[in-house]
């Protein structure tokens, strides 16, 4: 087996060791019982040749291959669960650590990936790998094991001479099939990687198929599509015409090998260097060596899928998160104060910074609200304390820490976000409003659901909470998903909620419903709101007004109000919007 894929699947092979000296056990000893029919079945014939055949040694012949199936097919069966137990396993282990990674990546990393590869790791290639570690194995033991106790028979009980006659063309076979395995091994990997790029259209079409939908582009998302499938078609077609080759091949110079054992083992008879039934016996083994054969090829042909995929799965798996926790993370009880001190963020991908020495300090229990054009960096500004990308050091402190010193989980713990897109589950309204609380009691979740100004939609809906939302809530509308969001976020009752956008879908009046409960409900908590609806922040201790990544405008509301510039603008525009629509 290729070295590289028992280093990576070492922990594993480690883990289940048992069970693979168990399994391998097994088939070994399979390889050699089979070797004994043959033998018993030629001495028969010799027998009946020289007319000495008894009928109790008939008898015990026929008992004794009986007895040998019974007891083959016991171990046999034990092997096989065994090793494709083996096999099943290493897949649901890959697959829960695989996704137990991708926990915990930044949104870097699936920047760098993108969905359909990262499906493709979770389905085919974790599927390859666990076929190698399976079904790769019984080849390679069929093989080598049985290969060998095949030979050794004829070695011992026929002619040295025939076998090695008969195994002359075997060396072309495994030159042959070297070559066809490398050139599987790279167009496998091309097939996986135009299968990746299908999973990811699929996925954009279903998501996205009301858009497509609203701009009439089915027939050309379906050419689009088809196109696809085409490409994923044609790639594993490519592998199928060399997979295809593999047993033709063998088959070609099993035949050969069957060809010379007869032709020169007649030829011994003839001068008696063997008996007829040694001949009949050598020509079984022969025989039986055309399964080993066929193995050879189908594990030089799973291993190179294997290995590919284990090395897909590998850089998939070694790519490190853009944060990781200090050596030694200092505790702290309670977020007293947030402060940034002149900080200044970049995206990985960009090259303009999309915040510029930003600074302002907010204590425990005071609103922060932040205003500003679209793309000033509003959503930004907030993503710092959801430590997804790496900030300057000393330039974001979490009472009066740096909050590169502190532990990334326990900053997870103070903060509830409700983001501009919601994600929601498709599941019931009850499960989504719960999915940071599980163990939420009824009341608690009815506490939320009124916080935010959501219960009489529920109440209105046939099954209440128990409404099943669809795919990302394709049963809600724009207002019901902002407001289920934000139950989900109260639910939870942090330190710290983060408000990114939050009540763009609904008007005015339920929006001020929801921050007066927000108000009441969170005194003594910390909460930031970033908003293009002015009157949305206009109770907060503090404003920030953004313009292109830096602070234009800083100050109470009424601080703002008097200063007259591009907030007051906004104020009175939106203030006279709202009357006029009042």
């Amino acid at each position: 087996m290729k070295l590289s894929f028992v280093i990576r699947l070492k922990w594993f092979f480690q883990q289940r060791w048992g069970s693979y000296v168990l399994a391998i056990s097994f088939m070994s000893a399979v390889s050699v019982l089979t070797t004994i029919p043959p033998k018993l079945i030629g001495n028969t014939i010799d027998h009946i040749r020289k007319g000495d055949l008894t009928a109790s040694g008939l008898n015990n012949t026929v008992l004794l291959l009986v007895g040998l199936s019974l007891l083959l097919y016991g171990m046999v069966y034990v092997w096989i669960t065994t090793l494709f137990g083996n096999s099943a396993l290493v897949e649901k282990l890959l697959r829960g650590r695989l996704l137990a990674h991708l926990t915990r990546m930044t949104p870097a990393f699936f920047q760098r990936n993108s969905t359909g590869q990262l499906m493709a790791l979770a389905t085919n290639d974790i599927l390859a790998i666990g076929q190698t570690s399976g079904y790769g194995v019984m080849t390679l033991v069929n093989t080598l094991v049985g290969a060998s106790v095949v030979i050794i028979m004829m070695v011992s009980f026929i002619s040295f001479k025939l076998m090695l006659a008969a195994l002359i063309p075997l060396p072309f076979l495994v030159l042959v099939i070297s070559k066809l395995g490398k050139k599987v091994r790279t167009r496998f990997l091309a097939a996986q990687a135009s299968f990746g790029k299908m999973n990811e259209h699929a996925l954009e079409s279903i998501s996205g198929i009301r858009v497509i939908r609203s701009y009439v582009q089915e027939n050309h998302d379906l050419h689009a599509f088809d196109a696809m499938t085409t490409e994923v078609m044609d790639k594993n077609k490519r592998v199928s015409i060399l997979n295809a080759l593999f047993q033709p091949i063998i088959s070609l110079i099993v035949g050969v090998s069957y060809s010379i054992g007869i032709g020169y083992g007649a030829y011994l008879v003839f001068h008696n260097k063997i008996t007829l039934g040694q001949l009949i016996s050598f020509n079984i083994y022969l025989g039986m060596l055309i399964w080993p054969m066929i193995s050879f090829g189908e594990f030089i042909n799973v291993l190179q899928r294997g290995s590919a995929s284990a090395d897909r799965l590998e850089t998939a798996l070694t790519q490190k998160a853009d944060l990781e926790d200090a050596a030694s993370p200092i505790a702290i009880d309670l977020p007293t104060s947030i402060e940034m001190k002149g900080l200044t963020f970049t995206y990985p991908t960009a090259n303009q910074s999309s915040l510029d020495h930003i600074s302002f300090r907010l204590e425990r229990g005071e609103t922060l609200g932040i205003v500003g054009r679209t793309g000033s960096g509003k959503s930004t500004l907030l993503k710092q304390l959801l430590r997804q990308y790496p900030v300057e050091r000393d330039k974001l402190l979490i009472s009066d820490i740096p909050v590169e010193q502190i532990a990334i989980d326990q900053m997870k713990r103070w903060v509830a976000y409700v983001p501009q897109e919601h994600l929601l589950l498709s599941k019931s309204i009850r499960d989504n409003i719960a999915l940071g609380k599980p163990g939420a009691t009824p009341e608690e979740i009815a506490r939320a659901v009124e916080m935010a100004a959501f219960t009489q939609d529920i109440d209105q809906m046939p099954e209440g909470l128990e409404t099943i939302v669809g795919e990302n809530g394709v049963m809600l509308s724009g207002g019901q998903k902002q407001r289920l969001a934000i139950a989900r976020a109260l639910l939870i009752d942090s330190e710290i909620l983060l408000l990114d956008d939050s009540l763009s879908a609904v008007d005015a009046r339920t929006e001020s419903r929801i921050l007066h409960h927000i108000r009441l409900e969170r005194a003594g908590k910390t909460t930031l709101i970033s908003t293009h609806r002015l009157s949305a922040v206009s109770h907060a201790n503090w404003i920030l007004v953004l313009s292109e990544g830096r602070i234009l405008e800083e100050g109470t509301h009424d601080d703002l109000m008097l200063f007259g510039g591009w907030y007051k603008e906004q104020w009175d525009h939106q203030q006279m919007e709202a009357s006029l629509e009042e």
